[in-house]
């Protein structure tokens, strides 16, 4: 089977540098995103003993655990990350509707084209870190950063997604 079903001449991997993020249910991207921390989960090995077996042990799955993804942007006035870090930590009774501290986000693959190839969808979102302004230095040109670490409750690939035939 050719790796680019659709695109047979295709020889080169999708680069990562095209990417569109998305919070929720919401068909616009957030804007300004530069990078990606990756998404990678790790399962537990269980190694036991069967009785009678004295030198014989067996591995088996355990439980598995989701790496925390880390969105990093230039700073701008967009207030995305700012208003969902918002309602994990300033929950006042009444003040914070439970079904929107959670979000599904969806993290989409493009090719140079700017056609969305593949996308993953990370399920029951929520931050566990903000970063409102990264280290300021005067001596260097970079720009102003923010960050927001999330945790996931699982990753899946949206299959929907088909590839494209590229122009």
């Amino acid at each position: 089977m050719a790796e680019f079903p659709v695109n047979p001449n295709r020889l080169d991997p999708y680069k990562g540098t095209n990417f569109l993020v998305y919070f929720g249910p919401s068909t616009t991207p957030v804007p300004g995103i530069r990078q990606v921390s990756g998404l990678r989960w790790d399962t537990q090995v269980i190694s036991y003993r069967e009785g009678g077996a004295a030198n014989l042990y067996v591995l088996a799955p355990g439980s598995t655990t989701f790496e925390p993804v880390v969105l990093t942007r230039g700073r701008t006035q967009d207030a995305s990350f700012e208003e969902w870090a918002a309602l994990v930590w300033n929950m006042q009774p009444g003040s914070v509707a439970l079904n929107e501290m959670r979000k599904e986000v969806r993290i989409a693959l493009l090719n140079e084209a700017h056609q969305i190839v593949m996308a993953f969808v990370l399920h029951r979102c929520w931050p566990i870190r903000y970063e409102a302004l990264g280290p300021l230095d005067a001596m260097d040109t970079a720009i102003a950063l923010e960050s927001i670490t999330l945790q996931y409750e699982g990753f899946s690939r949206d299959t929907s997604v088909a590839e494209p035939k590229q122009p």
